[in-house]
């Protein structure tokens, strides 16, 4: 009893770090069910590894060997802790048609997608964060009716449509950009900017229509304020009202949007990359998961979702330190 006392009492002189221990704990949980649903969702792929990369004129029996190599032909919840303790190592496995290492295979090509995603955010954030807060402070106006009314339009396209407009009017018919973003081995995709211009500007226009109404409603919704509506009686600059008051409570919603927005970026990169042949993880992803390559397949999708939870929690952290309520109710 006493233990447990002073086990409580420590959460209550530290409940910001107690609210970190369960985050990361229901995290780690989420992860390995996610690791359940990402082993199970490649075995019921259709089709057979070792017949994929043997080829079609491969035998019955060269085919029920290389099973046996590749570990295929061991009942499904072995294969499945094998594969598991090895990814809780470090040890995603190898490619089966290279037999190269998975996390070389993810080496390779994640700083390019890395360096296509941070290209969208720096463009990305600061539009859509102005027009967002310049729609919520003219609301009902016409700038207010303009920026939504567009905003709203760009939800209803997805990636692919978005990406193959933009190479149908700006790559094929103004020939002014490049309609592929192919990039030669071991070649940085900053030696030639102008394809990037494209897959940056598809996932901008895909993923900036959200992040401009969300934050558009965060800073009507303190516009409108009891707080915001004191400072304007008591002759507060309209200017000082917006900078002090109403975007600084609109930070935490903010907060949430950036998070959705890295988040959408995982999934969006994967359709882009494809659309614009640009070899970065996501369209090595689907090549993989078209030559069934399954400890691909898993390693790079474990690898995306613990980045998703691990945005999670970063943001819902962010939040509770932004909001004073939250941080003491933890």
């Amino acid at each position: 009893m006493g233990t447990l006392a002073a086990i409580r009492a420590r959460r209550r002189r530290h409940p910001l770090a107690a609210y970190a221990v369960r985050r990361v704990a229901v995290g780690a949980v989420l992860l390995m069910f996610v690791s359940m649903l990402v082993f199970g969702a490649t075995q019921v792929l259709p089709g057979d590894a070792a017949s994929a990369i043997l080829g079609r004129s491969a035998t019955a029996e060269q085919t029920e060997i290389y099973r046996k190599e590749l570990g295929l032909d061991r009942p499904v919840t072995t294969q499945y802790w094998s594969w598991i303790s090895g990814v809780v190592q470090g040890d995603l496995g190898k490619t089966l048609a290279s037999r190269d290492p998975v996390t070389s295979f993810i080496s390779v090509r994640i700083g390019k997608t890395l360096v296509l995603a941070l290209a969208t955010l720096l463009i990305l954030l600061p539009v859509a964060l102005a027009l967002g807060v310049w729609a919520g402070i003219r609301r009902d106006r016409t700038a207010d009716h303009v920026i939504s009314g567009i905003s709203l339009g760009f939800i209803a396209l997805p990636e692919f449509v978005t990406g193959t407009l933009l190479i149908a009017s700006i790559a094929v018919s103004l020939k002014l950009l490049p309609p592929t973003s192919i990039i030669e081995t071991g070649q940085s995709p900053l030696t030639s900017p102008r394809i990037l211009v494209l897959p940056v500007l598809t996932l901008c226009i895909t993923a900036a229509a959200y992040i401009i109404r969300m934050i558009r409603a965060g800073v009507v919704e303190s516009m409108s304020s009891d707080y915001v509506q004191m400072a304007r009686l008591n002759g507060v600059p309209e200017r000082r009202v917006v900078v002090r008051h109403a975007l600084r409570n609109s930070l935490a919603p903010t907060v949430q949007v950036l998070a959705l927005t890295v988040q959408y970026l995982i999934g969006g990169i994967v359709i882009v990359e494809t659309v614009f042949a640009y070899p970065g993880l996501g369209k090595g992803l689907v090549q993989a998961v078209i030559a069934r390559d399954i400890p691909t397949v898993q390693g790079v999708a474990m690898l995306l979702a613990a980045i998703y939870i691990v945005i999670n929690i970063l943001a819902d952290f962010v939040v509770v330190l932004l909001i004073p309520k939250l941080r003491t109710s933890q």
